[in-house]
């Protein structure tokens, strides 16, 4: 029986395929167990919270604004289980939420999230996003970021996550209101191993200039967001 009826990927459809990459990657990456509310808020102001802070821009097929929020007990349990997992002994792990080396392991993290979000958007919605490097900040108070980017209609929603120590972190999400439409059927691109990713990502050479770029590159998106 042949039917008209069209399927339609909507903004609460790119909610959910971002939430299942951050506990896909934080899941494989800590080896523990991480999930998320099943009820979602909407919101009228995306913003950083204490105790770090993480967002990311991405443009292309749609825009948005993706930002982690992170208190410090759940920041250093993600460290810690992530540190523990790739075989660096306890006695060396940072013993501050307020270490660079915590912030960028965050980031690290967010990065790999933000990489399965935009490769599974290429494989079913068949069209491509690209993204900024990922900025951490470590906060005493709240800020809030104005998004520099052509949003219409802007829709806005925050969900709860929880660890396995049941330690809380949040997720905001502001994206101009969009719907893919599906007009026939297609196959979808296979999904790549998240492990051959993870080993990739820590195959890659880094290099002093490559950060001072990095850092030019987070001086000027804050200067954008009115930091």
């Amino acid at each position: 029986m042949v039917t008209d009826e069209k399927v339609v990927y909507g903004t609460e459809d790119l909610l959910t395929s971002l939430c299942d990459s951050v506990t896909r990657v934080l899941n494989i990456a800590t080896q523990s167990t991480v999930h998320y509310s099943a009820m979602v808020q909407r919101i009228t102001k995306v913003g950083l919270k204490p105790d770090i802070g993480c967002f990311v821009l991405f443009d292309g097929g749609f825009t948005g604004l993706v930002v982690l929020n992170f208190g410090k007990d759940t920041a250093m349990e993600l460290y810690e289980r992530y540190m523990l997992h790739m075989g660096m002994p306890k006695s060396e792990l940072a013993g501050s939420h307020t270490s660079d080396e915590v912030s960028n392991i965050l980031g690290e993290l967010m990065n790999q999230i933000v990489g399965d979000f935009t490769g599974k958007i290429r494989r079913e919605l068949q069209t491509n996003i690209t993204q900024n490097q990922p900025k951490m900040l470590v906060l005493t108070k709240q800020v809030m970021l104005n998004v520099d980017t052509p949003l219409d209609r802007p829709e806005m929603r925050r969900v709860s996550f929880y660890t396995e120590k049941n330690n809380v972190f949040y997720l905001e999400l502001a994206i101009d209101r969009t719907e893919f439409i599906r007009l026939h059927e297609f196959d979808a691109m296979e999904a790549p191993d998240p492990d051959e990713l993870m080993d990739m990502d820590h195959s890659s050479p880094s290099s002093d200039s490559s950060s001072a770029a990095s850092q030019e590159d987070n001086d000027e998106l804050l200067k954008s967001l009115g930091m």
